[in-house]
């Protein structure tokens, strides 16, 4: 008879507790893992959507903004990360613990908003990845997709080990397409590099597009549930062992949001390769980027990009659902079924759907939404992360909240800047 999810867990954290203990060489395995569910968030379909918008309507101008991008959400994910070893319990609960309880309402109803975005764009995007990759319309797609992640989301029920290892392997092949799609675009390496740290806009449309960049790269759902990845994983019994089970937590942050930067980068470097190179500088939906990669790069490139999309929409869309259980049950203690929650949230994707709704420029909407959900994950982590009374040994150091904190207010700037253009203010 197999193990039950409790006891798969508890076996997997007494064999990561002995190997922290240890003095192993492969001591780092048991603790990579949280952060590769995380990243499968900052490679959704939202960022297929700004990415492809961004290279093919302004070259390689925005690659800068992917890397500031990646570079705040590796801070903010070993953040969240941090919180749930140091405390043992996840953001949402921290909130509703030490907030007043008319804040905690409020933060949990604009974080269950953000969750219902998140899955708008992650629905969308597995669906017109099978629409793409095996011509099905756009309504059995979305069918078959819900099946799909149900699927995914069953594999918690033999512990957290088989999820993770999965959404690596998913990581993985999104990658490797990117790998075929950039060797086959043949960029000017010389100028992504350029582009890459010396910042630069190209009009007021070249700023809303690198603000829907950030929001589809930091995302503030998997600021809530990085922590609730990391709470019960494993148990430190003093602080040495906090100390060093956090340096190794690091190290899983820096490698899987790396591989997450340098996939994003992808994306936006091949569109810029080929779309705005070819001087088609409009190709801002993700079906006439598919269908106008068949002339230039062949048809093969054409179904690698299907097939990322399918992979990245099915795995970030679990990853959502995961997120939502976690805000309600740290914020009001309550847990609804698994399916019923995924239903719930789904619904405004299926209405997109239903009403014909153009699903890349949905996408990209979404991403400007969730761009203003960052600050109110962000701020608190931050706040609660710099508490020695909560952190104790690991509370951030001077340097570390004074980074943090300019990137809240960075992140906030852009969001009054974007309202601002938006409204003609």
């Amino acid at each position: 008879m197999g193990l039950t999810s409790d006891e798969a867990g508890a076996a997997s954290r007494l064999y990561a507790e002995r190997m922290l203990q240890g003095r192993n060489r492969m001591r780092l395995l048991p603790f990579l893992g949280p952060a590769f569910i995380a990243s499968i968030a900052y490679i959704d379909p939202g960022n297929f959507a700004t990415n492809i918008a961004g290279g093919s309507k302004y070259g390689y101008t925005l690659v800068w903004v992917i890397v500031a991008s990646n570079l705040m959400a590796m801070l903010v994910q070993g953040l969240s990360a941090k919180l749930g070893v140091a405390t043992g319990r996840n953001l949402a609960e921290v909130c509703r613990d030490e907030l007043p309880r008319r804040l905690v309402v409020g933060l949990w109803l604009q974080a269950e908003l953000i969750a219902m975005a998140t899955d708008l764009a992650e629905f969308l995007g597995a669906a017109l990845g099978l629409h793409l990759l095996f011509g099905l319309g756009l309504l059995p797609s979305a069918g078959v997709t819900v099946v799909a992640s149900f699927l995914l989301l069953g594999l918690q029920r033999f512990g957290y080990r088989p999820l993770e290892a999965t959404i690596a392997v998913i990581v993985l092949v999104i990658g490797v397409c990117y790998v075929i799609e950039i060797f086959d675009a043949r960029p000017d390496l010389g100028s992504v590099a350029r582009h890459a740290v010396v910042p630069g806009f190209a009009g007021g449309d070249s700023v809303l597009l690198a603000v829907g960049i950030l929001g589809a790269t930091v995302m503030p759902h998997v600021i809530w549930l990085h922590s609730a990845l990391t709470q019960d994983r494993i148990r430190p019994e003093n602080e040495a062992q906090a100390k060093r089970l956090m340096r190794l937590t690091w190290i899983d942050v820096l490698v899987a949001m790396a591989i997450a930067g340098l996939i994003n980068a992808a994306m936006l470097v091949m569109a810029a390769s080929t779309f705005f190179r070819s001087g088609l500088h409009d190709v801002e939906s993700l079906e006439s980027a598919h269908r106008t990669l068949v002339p230039l790069l062949g048809g093969a490139s054409s179904a690698l990009f299907a097939l990322a999309l399918l992979a990245s929409g099915l795995s970030s869309s679990a990853v959502g659902t995961l997120s939502g259980q976690v805000v309600m049950q740290g914020f009001i203690r309550r847990r609804i079924p698994i399916a019923l929650r995924r239903l719930v949230t789904m619904a405004p994707a299926f209405a997109a759907v239903v009403a014909g709704a153009d699903p890349s420029r949905t996408l990209v909407l979404s991403q400007v939404i969730l761009s203003f959900g960052i600050p109110f994950a962000l701020v608190p982590l931050v706040v609660f992360t710099s508490r020695r009374d909560l952190m104790g040994a690991l509370a951030n150091t001077r340097l570390t909240t004074v980074a943090a904190s300019a990137v809240a207010v960075l992140i906030v700037g852009l969001n009054v800047l974007l309202l601002a253009q938006t409204f003609g203010l």
